[in-house]
């Protein structure tokens, strides 16, 4: 029997972690957080491009940005609007063209992002 490796990270937490900050935000400087998450889903919405092509953009820019929480944001959202683990593992490694090795070693964090959020 194969012993499953353990995650690299708890992708969950990073975003409880992430949407506990924007409660925090709003709570500290009221309508602050709030305008931010408009800000990204007026850019994520529907238009030339798709919100799932808009989401695996932003998979790959987390990626390079080294963002664990904004690859576990981005991984959910897109996962909720129809991304299969193979779309999104291919916009992440789109990552490591720009970003190199370190790039690449976040797509670590991507697969886990998929296995806990239930990518097909």
């Amino acid at each position: 029997m194969e012993e499953k490796k353990p995650l690299a990270a708890d992708m969950k937490h990073y975003y409880d972690q992430f949407m506990d900050l924007m409660q925090y935000a709003e709570k500290t400087i009221p309508g602050y957080a709030n305008a931010f998450i408009e800000f990204v889903k007026q850019g994520e919405k529907d238009g030339v491009l798709s919100t799932k092509t808009k989401e695996l953009i932003s998979i790959a820019l987390s990626v390079n940005s080294h963002c664990v929480f904004c690859i576990s944001y981005h991984t959910k959202n897109a996962i909720m609007v129809g991304a299969t683990k193979n779309e999104i593992m291919e916009a992440a490694l789109v990552a490591g063209i720009m970003g190199g090795g370190p790039a690449v070693a976040y797509l670590r964090y991507v697969i886990d992002a998929c296995e806990q959020f239930g990518a097909k």
